[in-house]
């Protein structure tokens, strides 16, 4: 356990970016940064706020897999290499200022939109956009707005389509074969410049927080849901989709975390107090 120790003992890094529910700090090389997973976690546009213990190493490691399988099937992503049990290293990228969100099933606020019921089967995988503006609150946007602005072009559009059809036929035979219904889930994309050359990579992550899941045989919520609706179990149902993945962190790892989080919840407090004072 000392060499995991000495993992979390890093030098101060320099801060890039703050969102919901990770941070980025400048990467060891050019043209990378490190991906850090918080436990925070927020809905409605920010305004619930709370805290789900361990997600940011659950998410971590869900990510971290499907991205590499993803990677695997030809799928380019931002993805280089786990860190940590928190961090990746990760490609700087030029992100799309789009969430691409596609949806197999009624459910959230497409089901209140159009008045169906949620698990309603949809004729066929449908794809919707929003525009990445916290203060304007995400709204829903079509291709014309996409184009009008300048946000993507056509041809980038065309590929983003296209690979989220092909994510979207990967992940629901992959959920489907461990037990897991994929309702719907939110993509980003960046783009990468490399060698003079141009590429859109699959960007940010892919887990319980920004997919839906739910168990083929109960129905049950496993994702960020239950903490949008007080549903409890939280905690115990992003580790089931992990579990189920096979990537759930062993006791000795989970115990590690708790140690490391007590640590840091601690030096927050001090540094808060001092504040006060």
């Amino acid at each position: 356990m000392r060499s995991k120790r000495k993992i979390y003992s890093m030098p101060p890094r320099k801060p890039i970016y703050e969102g919901k529910a990770k941070q980025l700090f400048e990467g060891p090389e050019p043209g990378t940064l490190i991906q850090h997973f918080k436990d925070d976690a927020t809905a409605f546009n920010n305004v619930k706020k709370g805290t789900i213990s361990g997600k940011g190493v659950l998410n971590n490691r869900i990510s971290e897999y499907l991205m590499t399988r993803l990677h695997d099937i030809g799928i380019p992503t931002h993805f280089i290499r786990s860190l940590n049990m928190r961090e990746q290293l990760i490609k700087a990228v030029q992100i799309v200022p789009l969430e691409v969100i596609v949806r197999n099933y009624a459910a959230g606020s497409f089901a209140k939109r159009f008045g169906v019921a949620e698990g309603k089967a949809l004729g066929h995988p449908l794809i919707e956009y929003c525009y990445k503006n916290d203060a304007l609150g995400d709204p829903f946007v079509t291709e014309e707005h996409i184009f009008a602005f300048g946000w993507a072009t056509p041809q980038e559009l065309d590929e983003i389509r296209m690979y989220a059809f092909r994510i979207n036929d990967f992940l629901s035979g992959l959920f489907m074969g461990i037990g897991i219904r994929l309702v719907d889930f939110k993509l980003e994309f960046g783009r990468l410049f490399e060698n003079e050359r141009e590429q859109l990579v699959l960007a940010d992550e892919i887990s319980p927080d920004n997919c839906r899941l739910w168990d083929t045989k109960t129905g049950k919520k496993l994702d960020k849901d239950r903490f949008r609706q007080d549903l409890g179990q939280v905690e115990d149902a992003y580790r089931e989709v992990a579990r189920r993945l096979g990537v759930l962190p062993n006791e000795k790892e989970a115990s590690y975390v708790i140690e490391v989080n007590a640590k840091l919840a601690g030096a927050a407090k001090k540094k808060a107090a001092k504040k006060k004072k």
